[in-house]
C-alpha cells in the first residue's frame, strides 16, 4: 500500500511539473533589448550603473532577458537618448530626465531642480511620496515609462576660469550647465549651454565655455577640468541629489511579462543604490587629489546663493502660471521637501553637524 501511495503521489508530482514548466517558460521568454546611455564609457560610475543593471537582469533571468548597453553616441547622441526610446529606435535608455527640459520643464523634477530635494529625499518622494506616479503620468505622452536607476548625490558647483565673488560676476559667462538650472542662471546674465559630458573639456580648452559643471570630484578628475578652469565651486545648488532613470518604451514595458517587469524594477533599485554608494566611496579621495593638483576649492558666497535662490523661485512661479503639469509636480516636490527638512533638522542635520565639527577626534 505504501508503495502504491508513493507512486500515486509521485505521478501527481510529475504531472504538476509538466504543467508548471510551460507556465514558467511562458513568463520568461528570450528577449534581447538595447539600452542607449547618455554617458561615455570612461565615466565608469554614471555609465557603469547601466551595465550593472543589465548584468543583474541577465543573472536574474538565467540569461533569457539580455540588455546590451551602448555608450552615448554609439546609437544616438547622449542628449537624444529619450527620443530614441520614445520613437522605438531602442527599447530603453539610461539617462537624466532633466536633459529634456527643452521639451517641457516638468522633465527636470525626476532628476533634480534648483534648491530641491537631496538624494535620500528624492528616493523617498519617488517611491513613497507619489513622485513616480506623477512623473509616469507625465511621461505617457512621450511613450516612455521611467524607473529610478542611480543617483550622484549632491553635486559640485562647477569649474570656472575666474573667481565668482558676487552675482554680477556671473553676467555674460558661457556656462555648460544641464537641466533647469540654466534657465535660472539666465536671469543673472549667464549664457547657459547644454552639451554632453565628453564634449565639455575641449570647449573649456578652446574658450567656447567659461565654466562648466558635471558631477563631482571622481568624474570631474577623469575629465580633467582642473587643467583649464582652476576654480572649483560648491555646492551644486541645482543638483542636491541628481537622479538617473531607466526610460523604457511604454509599449515595450506594457508587453513585458509581469516577471520581467518585476526584475527590471528590482535591478533598477539595486543599481540606484550602487551608483550613489560608489560615488560616496570615491569622491573624498578624488577631491584630495584635485586640490593637490592645483584646484582652488571655494564655496559660492552667500550673496551668490541668495541671488540664485531668488531667481529660481521667480522662475518656478512664472512657469507654474502657464504649465499645469509643472505646477502639480512642483507643488508636490516642495511640500515634500518642507516636511522632510522639519525632520532632518531634528536628527540628520544635528548629527551630521556635530560629527563634521569633531571628525578629526579619535
Amino acid at each position: 500500500m505504501k508503495r502504491r501511495e508513493f507512486l500515486r503521489a509521485a505521478g501527481v508530482g510529475v504531472a504538476a511539473a509538466t504543467v508548471a514548466k510551460p507556465a514558467i517558460a511562458q513568463s520568461m521568454p528570450e528577449l534581447k533589448w538595447r539600452c542607449t546611455s547618455s554617458f561615455p564609457k570612461s565615466l565608469d560610475t554614471i555609465y557603469g550603473a547601466a551595465e550593472v543593471f543589465a548584468k543583474a537582469v541577465a543573472e536574474a533571468t538565467d540569461n533569457k532577458f539580455q540588455i546590451q548597453v551602448f555608450a552615448g553616441g554609439e546609437i544616438v547622441p547622449g542628449l537624444q537618448a529619450m527620443d530614441a526610446v520614445s520613437s522605438g529606435t531602442v527599447e530603453m535608455a539610461h539617462t537624466a530626465s532633466y536633459y529634456y527640459v527643452g521639451k517641457d520643464p516638468t522633465f527636470a523634477f525626476a532628476t533634480a531642480v534648483p534648491f530641491g530635494l537631496n538624494s535620500r529625499m528624492q528616493n523617498a518622494w519617488q517611491f513613497f511620496g507619489g513622485g513616480m506616479d506623477l512623473l509616469n503620468d507625465f511621461y505617457k505622452k512621450y511613450n516612455i515609462y521611467g524607473i529610478p536607476c542611480g543617483n550622484t548625490g549632491c553635486q559640485m558647483g562647477g569649474w570656472f576660469r575666474k573667481e565668482i565673488r558676487e552675482p554680477g560676476d556671473l553676467n555674460g559667462l558661457k556656462f555648460r550647465i544641464g537641466g533647469y538650472a540654466g534657465r535660472v542662471l539666465q536671469k543673472l546674465g549667464v549664457v547657459a549651454q547644454q552639451i554632453a559630458g565628453g564634449d565639455i573639456y575641449p570647449a573649456l580648452e578652446k574658450g567656447t565655455l567659461d565654466c562648466a559643471e558635471w558631477v563631482g570630484p571622481y568624474d570631474d578628475e577623469k575629465l580633467g577640468f582642473y587643467k583649464v578652469a582652476p576654480y572649483y565651486y560648491y555646492p551644486g545648488w541645482w543638483e542636491g541629489g541628481a537622479m538617473i532613470h531607466n526610460f523604457i518604451n511604454l509599449e515595450k514595458w506594457n508587453a513585458l511579462p509581469a516577471t520581467y517587469r518585476s526584475v527590471i524594477r528590482t535591478c533598477s533599485e539595486m543599481a540606484n543604490t550602487w551608483m550613489q554608494s560608489k560615488y560616496d566611496a570615491l569622491n573624498p579621495a578624488a577631491l584630495k587629489r584635485l586640490v593637490a593638483a592645483g584646484a582652488k576649492l571655494q564655496p559660492f558666497s552667500p550673496a551668490v546663493m541668495e541671488a540664485c535662490l531668488k531667481a529660481a523661485l521667480e522662475l518656478y512661479h512664472e512657469v507654474s502660471e502657464t504649465n499645469p503639469e509643472f505646477k502639480k509636480v512642483y507643488e508636490s516636490t516642495m511640500a515634500f521637501r518642507g516636511d522632510q527638512y522639519l525632520w532632518w533638522q531634528v536628527a540628520e542635520y544635528t548629527y551630521d553637524s556635530f560629527i563634521i565639527r569633531n571628525r578629526t577626534r579619535t
